[in-house]
């Protein structure tokens, strides 16, 4: 009884100090922000393999495990008259390989704690390996086996291309993958390869065979194309002994596979326009604002990031706090450039509600003259460069993160040090800089505007605007090539 009540004498002590000893604490005020240390990033050791495959290690012995990024330069400029071809032969990779089906090589990865994945973008064709330091070895043949002998059978490519053609049947349901269309159609004129969707069409996703599939990937998974990315608990000499052991012998099949020249760039318009598409009973329209990008080495690159971190580049910027927190119209809403070897767009996008397509419209563009007409404050422009400087610390702190960037500079030719002199180029962003690069690249008057929704709810309020010309575009007319 004793201790009983002992125990309960503890219990009714109080967990904390009286407020009256606690540090006073103004939460109206945001936190000053610190200074940011300085950035620091990993030695990147780079050399090739016998075959002129390239190699970049990253020894990182914090924990026992291994990252691997093979990348083949090409993605998706490389289908050519056959859309959703890289993508494809991603996706067959891992349906078969060396003696294995699908079932038992994901059974043995499965075995052995790895994880291998594979994909093509625009710019690459990438398959990623990670596992753990003691089953390198036995995870690495199976990756040798998936890059070098994929079977590629018959009954396997004609499963994925149904389950491809079903995806692509939904997609014509889908209002954000519409207005992805259309704004790549408005944006990308005829024979630009970003024009036409990654995932490609009906009409090429029903002609693929195993021929057609072997024969891109023998032109295009080639040594000389190859950048093998290495972060982990390695060194440099035992990564490239390990690869040498498997992809040593690798041998080209076939011709090599080119992209086709890009003759035209992006469109640019000469005044704003609308592009609207009919979703009958859709219950948000889709809302794309854009125009043609610029090119990644852009001296204005870092004044830019600066200023589309203020815009609509984080979740408390101003497109995202009017649309979302300050009118209630929306999830989210964000605004970005493309950035990409070739020049993408710049396009701020957002899914709201029906009933407020034409007011978020206007929203939109209040924000988007704002930033060109207004010069934003000190504190705004200090919070954004303090977002992105110190975010990238974050961004190199796993393997899969350092890998990632090395491999996305490297669509630049820039080398993982170059965030440094990103990091500075940031801090020497001024007021001035942010308003310039806002007027120069960011669309008013010279906008594309797409709108997928259902059009007899919202086409009086969007022409009641007088935006700019309207184009109606039904989903059939998109899927044309």
């Amino acid at each position: 009884m004793i201790r009983a009540r002992l125990l309960l004498s503890a219990l009714a002590l109080p967990l904390f100090a009286p407020a009256a000893q606690q540090p006073a604490f103004d939460r109206s005020q945001v936190p000053a922000l610190g200074t940011a240390p300085a950035l620091t990033v990993p030695t990147v050791r780079t050399s090739r393999l016998a075959n002129g495959a390239a190699l970049k290690v990253v020894e990182q012995r914090e924990l026992p495990l291994v990252h691997i990024t093979l990348q083949f330069a090409g993605g998706g400029r490389l289908d050519n008259d056959t859309p959703g071809l890289a993508s494809f032969v991603a996706t067959m990779i891992r349906e078969g390989a060396g003696a294995r089906d699908a079932n038992a090589l994901q059974s043995e990865l499965a075995y052995l704690g790895a994880s291998l994945s594979a994909n093509a973008d625009w710019d690459n064709s990438t398959v990623t390996l990670r596992v753990a330091k003691r089953n390198l070895d036995a995870a690495l043949d199976l990756m040798a086996d998936v890059v070098l002998r994929p079977t590629f059978a018959a009954a396997d490519v004609r499963r994925q291309r149904d389950l491809r053609l079903a995806g692509l049947l939904q997609q014509k349901d889908q209002p954000r993958s519409i207005a992805t269309q259309a704004f790549n159609r408005a944006m990308f004129p005829a024979g630009h390869p970003y024009r036409r969707s990654l995932g490609g069409d009906s009409a090429a996703t029903a002609a693929l065979d195993s021929a057609m599939v072997r024969a891109f990937h023998d032109g295009a998974y080639r040594p000389l194309r190859a950048t093998f990315t290495v972060v982990g608990d390695i060194g440099d000499a035992e990564a490239r002994a390990l690869l040498e052991r498997r992809f040593g012998t690798w041998t080209v099949r076939g011709a090599e596979r080119r992209p086709a020249p890009v003759l035209v760039g992006a469109t640019r318009t000469p005044s704003r326009r609308l592009i609207l598409v009919d979703k009958p009973g859709a219950a948000q329209s889709v809302i794309m604002i854009g125009a043609p990008g610029l090119e990644r080495t852009s001296a204005d690159y870092a004044a830019i990031q600066v200023m589309n971190t203020i815009l609509g580049g984080s979740f408390s910027s101003r497109l995202n706090t009017n649309l979302r927190e300050t009118k209630g119209y929306t999830y989210g809403a964000n605004s970005g450039f493309q950035w990409r070897p070739l020049p993408g767009a710049f396009v701020a996008s957002s899914d709201v509600r029906t009933d407020v397509t034409d007011s978020s419209l206007v929203e939109f563009f209040n924000e988007i003259r704002a930033i060109r007409d207004t010069p934003v404050s000190d504190a705004e422009l200090a919070r954004a460069k303090a977002y992105i400087a110190l975010g990238i610390p974050g961004d190199l702190e796993s393997t899969s993160q350092i890998a990632g960037q090395i491999t996305a500079l490297a669509l630049f030719n820039l080398p993982l040090s170059w965030l440094q002199e990103y990091v500075t180029a940031v801090n020497a962003v001024t007021t001035a800089d942010v308003q310039r690069v806002a007027r120069r690249y960011v669309p008013d008057d010279a906008a594309t505007i797409i709108v997928v929704g259902d059009l007899a709810k919202v086409r009086a309020g969007i022409e009641a605007l007088n935006l700019g010309s309207i184009a109606i575009v039904t989903v059939e007319e998109l899927a044309q090539p």
